[in-house]
């Protein structure tokens, strides 16, 4: 039997992924549609969610905002706590399962002039039940604790939506057919680390702070995702020796923010990674991984494939049994 049945589960999952996600861009069009109609009719959008499809959120947040849509992702915790004045917008309600108990309750609130649709892999879901209409993403159940396939499958379910709004997803199609990079040099240059920092901006933040909770989850690690800016503004005081840095740079507007990162990490000690779709030079001092030239959802998920087996090699050297299976959370947190 194997030392790891949760990671055994997870490299099923992850598989499927980018085949699943594929399917979902095509299967997802009549839905997108009447998510992009709504959209366009109300001039705002706002995407709810916790835990891993909030992350997601946050890749495609900036990416409606490019498209000239007032847009923002919020936690459906907050909103609980603090709802937001009643108004015409369009929500996408994210959630893997359409169980999580925030979303569960969220959808007991009236929704007012709020035109809700929802995004999940589960179309027999409270979730699904509750909402005008709502994609369902190909393949059903994902069944491993931490989040790969759903992740991706969210993100190709966004894709569904900014492609109907206008903006061809080829990159993502293209990301999702193609080989995630190695990340040999990359766990040989971090097997001294012991805590990690990612960090990225416009839709790299998101891959960021998804990629850190995976991390964090499988490997019980100290670990967080940063947005670029915000890295700057105080963070920089844990730089030290021992200290994994990974950064994250498109061949979009967040290209030019990163060179500083990098260098002020480089001079602070840390073991420095650069994971980079911009087809710029590589940065001196970094541990540099090439990925294909994109952006947008492309490079998000050239990042988050070859992020997903990082954080498996870091689990494996620090977790001797029971990868990828809780020991203090649930799949779904009623």
């Amino acid at each position: 039997m194997s030392q790891h049945p949760g990671l055994d589960l997870m490299h099923v999952e992850m598989g499927r992924q980018c085949s699943d996600a594929l399917a979902t861009l095509d299967a997802a069009r009549p839905i997108a549609e009447q998510i992009a109609e709504s959209i366009r009719r109300t001039k705002r959008l706002v995407l709810y969610a916790m835990g891993g499809s909030q992350h997601v959120n946050r890749i495609a947040e900036p990416l409606y905002r490019d498209l000239g849509i007032d847009t923002r992702a919020i936690n459906a915790s907050e909103v609980l706590m603090s709802p937001l004045p009643d108004g015409p917008r369009t929500a996408v309600i994210v959630s893997q399962s359409g169980e999580s108990g925030e979303i569960v309750e969220f959808l007991r609130t009236p929704a007012g002039q709020e035109e809700r649709f929802g995004l999940t892999l589960e179309s027999g879901s409270t979730l699904a039940k509750n909402v005008k209409a709502f994609i369902a993403a190909a393949g059903g159940t994902e069944h491993a604790f931490a989040a790969t396939r759903s992740i991706i499958l969210t993100v190709a379910m966004h894709g569904a939506v900014l492609e109907a709004l206008g903006a061809p997803q080829d990159q993502l199609r293209a990301a999702l057919a193609t080989a995630p990079a190695s990340i040999e040099a990359v766990d040989e240059a971090l097997a001294g680390s012991d805590a990690y920092i990612f960090s990225g901006r416009h839709s790299m933040a998101g891959v960021a702070e998804s990629a850190a909770l995976s991390l964090m989850e499988l490997a019980r690690v100290p670990t967080i995702g940063f947005e670029g800016g915000q890295f700057r503004h105080g963070p920089f005081e844990v730089l030290r020796p021992g200290l994994a840095v990974l950064l994250l740079r498109s061949a979009a507007c967040d290209a030019p923010g990163v060179a500083q990162l990098a260098k002020t990490s480089v001079e602070g000690g840390c073991n420095v990674v650069l994971f980079d779709a911009s087809g710029g030079t590589a940065i001196d001092g970094c541990t540099h991984v090439e990925l294909p030239v994109g952006a947008g959802l492309g490079a998000a998920v050239s990042m988050l494939l070859a992020l997903q087996n990082f954080n498996i090699a870091v689990a494996r050297r620090l977790i001797p049994q029971g990868i990828g299976s809780p020991r203090f959370t649930t799949k779904v947190t009623a």
